[in-house]
């Protein structure tokens, strides 16, 4: 049976293409690119509240504690005896009339709070007492309104009225949010996307967009679609007192802490990519080598207060950039382009070269974790200690020894062992594609060629284990046979590192064109089950759960196998073990995963014994990838972000919100719709981070690299998925 099936899947995959199916591509020409402003003391403002806004002639005016302030453009300067106008409502019968505020109200006057219409003959009136609409006599009455559905609203306490383009009137109320549309009216709760409904204030922007302000953030709605802005990134506080939106749909903030401003920049994703691209330059690259992961920050939000620092996984970072820069030279033909992946590839090569330089020496093929100068602080000083009480209190199999940073033979730098799997594949992911796209001469060729060979060498020559100077291997570069199908305490990483290593072993036959590694694949899934233990490549206990940095990994690993193998009947079987990772991971608008799987995936079928079946990326996948590419903030800054609190959040059953490696499980959930919070709305530097993890702290301390919208952006280029 397993022979004929073997076959059969053989004789079925004769004319898929390696890469996916035909796609027309996403055409996202010029966008608008949603920035942010704080305005304070620096700009003339006085220090702490605003207490609300009013557009005038002139420009914005911000009313103070301290006075009245208008914008000029640049700064703001003081106004003198500035009085704006306010209304109330004094009765007249059973309706009231509207009058100017008086100094001293009577006690019957009903407090107006804001406006919808016309200054002189506003339609709509919001009030602590309700939500007052305009009669045929010109007076205001106040009344419950019910929508299309038969709900009731009694409107009290309404915080916010206004009009948009099209004469459709807004309320903004603790119930929700009340749009009437001619007689009919729409009601917004956290069932229909409403993010949070504690309003100040709401104006409407020329463009159509709706904008509230809260006590926690503001929110914008615009063709059916919600967007919460909250914490540092977006405002100077989250507590916004007044909001009003200019003529170019700009919206302005009151502040507890100073205004905000949030607007619009024309933007195409290649420049995007370009600004990105800057930042990593002037802020991120560490070291002669350019290693490329995230920079600390002194002050907070201060990019000219830049601390470089090592990370645990430098060589992936730096893998995942320069694969980004391999795939926009591919895409684009950019001279630039191809200067960064050279450096990339020398700073990769740098990590196995530095080792073998010093008194204390790995085998051959052995790969750092990263370097450190050594004119700087010694990174083994109470390595020791940590390390034991780590393996004491966290990981029993955690290895203590010293040096865990060794130094290189000229002494200008320590490099890091105890290297993890994380690293190679980084490494296996970045070479091949360099090979392919960026190394044109033979003399470039031989040195990936022989980079990977050492590598793939000292695997295979230490029973596919990464060994240490010490002459152990490394704590997570376990691949040997017999401890992922018989150790107890390595069956969790059996489906990973097996598709790992058969990944390598292709992309590595692939690279230097020996068949052995081939063969030596083969042999580890004829003998020891490999591709059946690649199969399921971990545990999951639905979306959201699971240790995340395992699926960044395992995706990279299914790319490379399924673009070099040669085996069709194991590219089948993988391909649908990749099927069922990716849909596991499509609730979370990850254009890098969609982008990896469709290349693949687009109009392929799975042939099992009971049927054929469609596992072609699902609907939407495009849309969701290119929303994610142009929803990315500008500002890497790693600002906190607060999103238990909201309305539209589903929180995640138990079982999926179960994190083993953690001892405190942060709250986990998505929205309404079923996908995780937009990536505007929460902060991580690597796609290795749990998107549905609602609360995020961060206090703006760290400068995260664009290598998280390059690699997707780029990738998508290549396969032809978007086009500027």
């Amino acid at each position: 049976m397993h022979r004929y099936l073997s076959g059969m899947f053989v004789v079925l995959l004769l004319g898929i293409a390696a890469f996916a199916a035909d796609v027309v591509p996403t055409k996202v020409g010029v966008f608008p690119q949603e920035i942010a402003r704080d305005y304070g003391e620096a700009e003339g403002l006085p220090a702490g509240e605003i207490l609300c806004l009013h557009a005038e002639e002139g420009g914005i005016v911000a009313v103070t504690a301290s006075g009245a302030f208008q914008f000029d453009g640049e700064s703001w300067k003081a106004l003198e005896n500035y009085s704006p106008l306010r209304y109330e409502l004094l009765p007249s019968g059973r309706a009231y009339r509207l009058v100017a505020a008086k100094a001293k109200s009577p006690k019957t006057a009903v407090a107006v709070r804001a406006f919808a219409g016309d200054k002189e003959a506003p339609i709509a009136l919001a009030a602590e007492k309700g939500l007052f609409l305009r009669n045929d006599r010109g007076l205001y009455e106040s009344s419950p309104i019910c929508d299309g559905q038969g709900r009731l609203w009694g409107a009290a306490d309404v915080r916010g009225v206004a009009l948009d383009p099209e004469g459709n009137l807004w309320v903004a109320m603790l119930a929700g949010v009340a749009c009437r549309k001619g007689e009919d009216w729409t009601f917004y709760t956290g069932q229909e996307g409403l993010p949070y409904n504690d309003f100040s204030s709401i104006a409407a922007g020329p463009d159509g967009a709706i904008w509230f302000g809260t006590g926690k953030g503001v929110l914008r709605f615009k063709d059916g679609d919600w967007r919460y802005r909250q914490g540092r990134r977006w405002l100077p506080d989250d507590q916004v007192n007044d909001l009003i939106v200019d003529c170019e749909g700009n919206a302005w903030a009151a502040t507890a802490n100073g205004v905000g401003w949030i607007g619009f920049k024309a933007m195409t994703l290649a420049e995007k990519a370009a600004f990105y691209e800057d930042e990593v330059e002037k802020y991120i690259k560490r070291t002669p080598f350019g290693y490329t992961s995230e920079v600390r920050l002194d002050v907070p939000g201060d990019r000219s207060t830049v601390i470089y620092t090592d990370s645990d996984n430098d060589g992936l970072w730096t893998s995942m950039y320069g694969s980004a820069q391999c795939f926009a030279y591919a895409a684009t033909g950019d001279a630039q382009s191809k200067e960064r992946a050279v450096k990339a590839f020398e700073a990769l090569r740098f990590l196995q070269t530095a080792p073998q330089t010093g008194d204390i020496r790995p085998p051959k093929g052995y790969v750092a974790r990263t370097i450190l100068p050594t004119d700087g602080p010694d990174p083994n000083e109470g390595r020791v200690e940590r390390d034991i009480k780590h393996r004491d209190n966290h990981d029993v199999l955690w290895k203590v020894y010293e040096p865990r940073w060794p130094k290189t033979g000229d002494g200008k730098w320590y490099w890091k062992s105890d290297t993890s799997s994380d690293e190679l594949d980084g490494h296996f992911f970045f070479y091949p594609a360099y090979y392919d796209f960026v190394a044109e001469t033979e003399e470039e060729k031989a040195a990936v060629r022989q980079v990977m060979k050492d590598i793939m060498d000292h695997l295979i020559d230490h029973d596919f284990n990464l060994v240490d100077f010490d002459g152990t291997p490394t704590r997570w570069s376990i691949y040997n046979p017999e401890s992922l199908n018989n150790d107890p305490m390595w069956w969790e990483e059996r489906g990973l590192k097996s598709l790992s290593m058969l990944s390598y072993l292709i992309a590595t036959e692939h690279v230097t064109g020996d068949p052995k590694y081939g063969q030596i694949a083969n042999e580890l899934i004829e003998k020891y089950y490999f591709r059946t233990n690649a199969m399921i490549y971990k545990i999951h206990f639905g979306p959201g759960s699971g240790n995340h940095s395992d699926d960044e990994m395992a995706f990279m690993c299914y790319y490379n196998l399924l673009k070099y193998s040669q085996d069709e009947a194991l590219k089948h079987e993988i391909l649908y073990s990749f099927f069922s990772a990716w849909i596991n991971e499509w609730p979370e608008m990850n254009p890098l995963f969609n982008f990896m799987y469709a290349a693949f995936g687009l109009g392929a079928k799975h042939t099992n014994p009971w049927d054929t079946y469609d596992i072609s990326p699902w609907e939407g996948w495009l849309d969701d990838s290119v929303e994610t590419l142009k929803d990315f903030p500008l500002d890497r800054v790693g600002w906190g972000h607060k999103n238990s609190h909201r309305l539209d959040i589903v929180m995640l059953p138990r079982q999926q919100a179960v994190e083993p490696y953690e001892p405190e499980v942060p709250l986990r959930g998505h929205r309404v719709n079923g996908k995780v919070i937009p990536v505007s709305e929460r902060f991580f530097h690597h796609w290795n981070t749990n998107p549905w993890v609602l609360d995020y702290g961060g206090e703006g301390k760290s400068l995260g690299s664009g290598t998280v919208y390059l690699l997707p952006y780029y990738i998508g280029l290549y396969h032809g998925f978007i086009e500027n």
